[in-house]
């Protein structure tokens, strides 16, 4: 439920006395910028927002947000917050994590809070690589991909962070970057106005052991070329003059050309972001480099919450059997006294 602040909040409010220490040029700083701008936008008391975090350069996230923060131990910050969230389903919980807290040791957790539809909000920074362990491959490392741990190239098939939350059962589903600044705002926009178990898988630049990893989705140069914006209602249509677009050959994405003559715009692929079948399809374009990479919103359901499936459950048992009696509960019927 939505509560009126009593005074207005501003950017300054969210920034914490802690001196942020990223290395000069990661991707982390920006989202850190863009959550600490449109937090102030959110109808919630400051007191009501919780960051919850694991271990990871992304970890530190709640060091440097001044709200009530939890940081966890490795890959556990998803079964933290569904605790912190269960206790008190007010609370506005946001999840910090990257590919390898997220993903790897924490990727049983995270797929278990996915499915439940906890109404927490995770951001997956994603740098395809383990950058405060000095550069070991990661769950998305790219095949071949020659690391610190890897000196032959990476022959784990890597994951795709997107697919993964939709198998898993997330209720909405998004990629967004750190380069893109306005677009990365308006997604979380959107994740706060979702109820639900929301996902968000952010390209970030790791400067020193996995550079330039995104750059042909990040920069201005490149960007219109190599990205599509998922748009609900709106046809997949990319490219600096807009030439392009992604229609269905079957159950298979294929860029066509709608500027000779043979496509036109009513050919192409138009979102639909209740469709789950439709989000599996774009979410599995990253297989094939011929196809833009999209962000924006795979998936937007609505479904019932964990939490308020649980305090049903709860209400549901009090008008039974009454409040209860924590102590008679203790007791039992069967009790011994040892002397």
């Amino acid at each position: 439920m939505a509560e009126t602040a009593q005074v207005k909040l501003t950017i300054k409010d969210f920034q914490s006395d802690q001196d942020v220490r990223w290395c000069p040029g990661c991707g982390d700083y920006s989202i850190l910028a863009q959550i600490q701008r449109i937090f102030p936008e959110f109808p919630h008391k400051k007191e009501n927002y919780v960051a919850v975090s694991g271990i990871g350069c992304s970890s530190r996230f709640p060091y440097y947000m001044d709200v009530y923060g939890l940081h966890g131990i490795h890959g556990r910050a998803p079964a933290i917050a569904t605790g912190v969230k269960l206790a008190n389903p007010n609370l506005d919980v946001w999840v910090a994590t990257g590919d390898g807290d997220g993903l790897s040791i924490g990727g049983n957790h995270m797929i278990h809070m996915l499915r439940r539809n906890v109404n927490i909000k995770v951001l997956l920074f994603n740098n395809e690589i383990y950058g405060l362990t000095k550069g070991q491959f990661s769950p998305t490392s790219k095949l071949g991909q020659l690391t610190k741990s890897t000196p032959s190239g990476v022959i784990d098939p890597p994951f795709i962070p997107v697919s993964l939350a939709l198998g898993a059962g997330a209720t909405f589903v998004a990629r967004t970057m750190d380069r893109d600044p306005k677009h990365l705002q308006e997604i979380v926009r959107r994740v706060e106005k979702h109820h639900g178990s929301a996902f968000v898988e952010i390209y970030q630049n790791c400067v020193v052991f996995n550079d330039a990893a995104f750059f042909q989705y990040t920069e201005k140069e490149t960007r219109d070329d190599n990205v599509v914006y998922l748009e609900h209602g709106k046809p997949l249509v990319f490219g600096k003059n807009k030439e392009k677009g992604v229609r269905l050959n079957g159950f298979t994405p294929e860029v066509v050309d709608i500027t000779n003559g043979k496509y036109s715009t009513g050919d192409i692929l138009v979102h639909n972001e209740d469709d789950s079948t439709l989000a599996f399809i774009l979410a599995n374009m990253i297989h094939n480099p011929a196809l833009p990479r999209p962000m924006g919103v795979f998936l937007a359901q609505d479904r019932t919450t964990y939490e308020d499936a649980m305090q049903a459950q709860i209400a549901k048992a009090k008008a039974k059997k009454g409040e209860g009696d924590l102590q008679k509960l203790l007791d039992g019927e069967e009790t011994w006294d040892i002397s």
